[in-house]
C-alpha cells in the first residue's frame, strides 16, 4: 500500500506539472489571434490549451480547429471550441501541440499519446507549428523516449523485421515492443505502433528515411523540420525556444 506521504508527494508532483502545462498553453494561446484555423494537438499539454482556448471562445474570441485525434474532438465539443476537418478546411494558420523530447534545433519525438499520424498530418498542413511543453522535454539529443512507429496491423511480424534489420544497419541494437502487448494498442487510423528505445539518436535524418522506406510503416514519432517555435514552462518561468539555427533571425 502507498505510504500517506508518497501519495502526497506523488499528487504535489502532478500538480506542479499539470501548472507547468498550463503556463505553457497560456503562452502559446497570447500567438493565437481571432480568426485564426487551428490544428489543436493531443496529451495532456494540448488539453491544457484546449481549456484555455475554451475559456477565449467562451468570451467571444472566433476561431476554428482541427483536432488530431478523436479523444481532442470530444474535448473541445465538451467545452465548446468550434471544429472543423482537414478535408473541409486544408490549409490551417497554426497548430498547437505537446511533444514528448524536443532538441534544440527543435527536432521533436512525439506519438507517445499515439495519435502521431494525426499530428503529423495537421502540422504539416499549418504555416506554423508551435510546441507546449514543461522544461524537462528539452534534451540535448533525442532518443531517451522510446521512439514511436506507427504500422499496418497486416504483416507485423515481418515489418518488425525490417525495421530491427534497418536499425542493424544504421548501428543500434534496440528492443522493438508492441505497444500493448497481447492487446494491441489500436491508433485512431486503425494501425498498431511498435516503440523502439533506441537510448539516443545519432543521426535523425537517416533514421527517419530508413523507416520510411519500410513496406508496413504509415509514419514515425520524429517531426524534422517541422515546428517552429516552443514555448517551455519550468521553474523559473516559461522560455520561448527558436531553433538553433534561427536564433540570429
Amino acid at each position: 500500500m502507498r505510504q500517506p506521504h508518497l501519495r502526497r508527494e506523488g499528487d504535489e508532483r502532478d500538480a506542479m506539472s499539470e501548472e507547468l502545462k498550463r503556463k505553457a498553453a497560456e503562452a502559446a494561446l497570447e500567438e493565437v489571434t481571432s480568426g485564426m484555423r487551428l490544428g489543436i494537438g493531443t496529451g495532456s499539454t494540448a488539453e491544457q490549451f484546449v481549456r484555455a482556448l475554451a475559456e477565449k471562445v467562451r468570451e467571444g474570441f472566433s476561431v476554428i480547429g482541427v483536432p488530431t485525434s478523436e479523444r481532442t474532438a470530444a474535448l473541445c465539443t465538451e467545452l465548446g471550441v468550434p471544429l472543423t476537418t482537414l478535408e473541409a478546411c486544408p490549409e490551417l494558420d497554426l497548430t498547437i501541440d505537446g511533444a514528448d523530447e524536443l532538441d534544440l534545433q527543435l527536432r521533436l519525438i512525439k506519438g507517445g499519446g499515439g495519435a502521431l499520424l494525426r499530428e503529423k498530418i495537421v502540422a504539416t498542413a499549418s504555416l506554423r507549428m508551435i510546441v507546449i511543453a514543461d522544461a524537462s522535454k528539452k534534451v540535448a539529443r533525442l532518443g531517451a523516449f522510446p521512439l514511436p512507429v506507427e504500422v499496418v496491423p497486416f504483416g507485423l511480424g515481418a515489418t518488425r523485421n525490417a525495421i530491427a534489420r534497418a536499425l542493424a544497419d544504421l548501428g543500434y541494437d534496440a528492443p522493438i515492443l508492441l505497444r500493448g502487448g497481447d492487446t494491441p494498442f489500436v491508433t485512431d487510423g486503425g494501425h498498431h505502433i511498435l516503440d523502439i528505445d533506441l537510448r539516443e539518436i545519432t543521426d535523425a535524418d537517416a533514421l527517419s528515411r530508413a523507416l520510411l522506406d519500410i513496406p508496413g510503416v504509415v509514419d514515425h514519432g520524429l517531426f524534422l523540420g517541422i515546428a517552429d517555435v516552443a514555448y517551455l514552462a519550468g521553474a523559473n518561468g516559461v522560455e520561448r525556444l527558436v531553433p538553433a539555427a534561427d536564433e540570429e533571425n
